[in-house]
């Protein structure tokens, strides 16, 4: 199912079949106060397999007790969502990465808005959302099943 999704239907479909999640530009614990860690950290609280994937951090090899991958494509098995916490600039240097993993989709956090590079991954049939929480919509989602 590719496509940018912006309907809470759409969203809540999504979000029904997340199970494993990449997180692309995860920080570290000892940036513990932002969202690129405290999403990430939410999500494995609420019963997420969460993959991380930081950009930054060459020494760190475990983050919130799962090892780091520095690569996408690296990660074994399926990844139903990458959730990116990169500036829109940079995204394009992650899409033959992104492209190359083939998740079921990608999330763009919230701030986060890149319609060019959206459009390549949605005609390459992978789900996208744009400038939104995961965290907080992924709460809004559990709290109606």
């Amino acid at each position: 199912m590719g496509g940018i999704i912006e309907s809470d239907s759409g969203l809540n479909a999504l979000l029904g079949r997340v199970r494993r999640v990449a997180v692309l530009g995860v920080k570290t614990e000892a940036q513990a106060n932002q969202p690129a860690f405290y999403v990430a950290e939410d999500l494995a609280e609420a019963g997420l397999e969460i993959v991380p994937v930081p950009v930054y951090y060459p020494d760190v090899t475990h983050i919130l007790g799962q090892p780091v991958f520095r690569r996408l494509v690296d990660i074994p098995g399926e990844v139903d969502l990458v959730d990116v916490f990169r500036r829109a600039e940079d995204i394009p240097q992650h899409l033959d990465d992104i492209l190359a993993k083939r998740p079921g989709a990608v999330w763009f956090q919230q701030g986060i808005r890149n319609d060019a590079a959206a459009e390549v991954l949605a005609r390459a049939g992978i789900a996208v959302v744009q400038d939104r929480c995961l965290m907080v919509d992924y709460r809004r989602y559990r709290a109606t099943r």
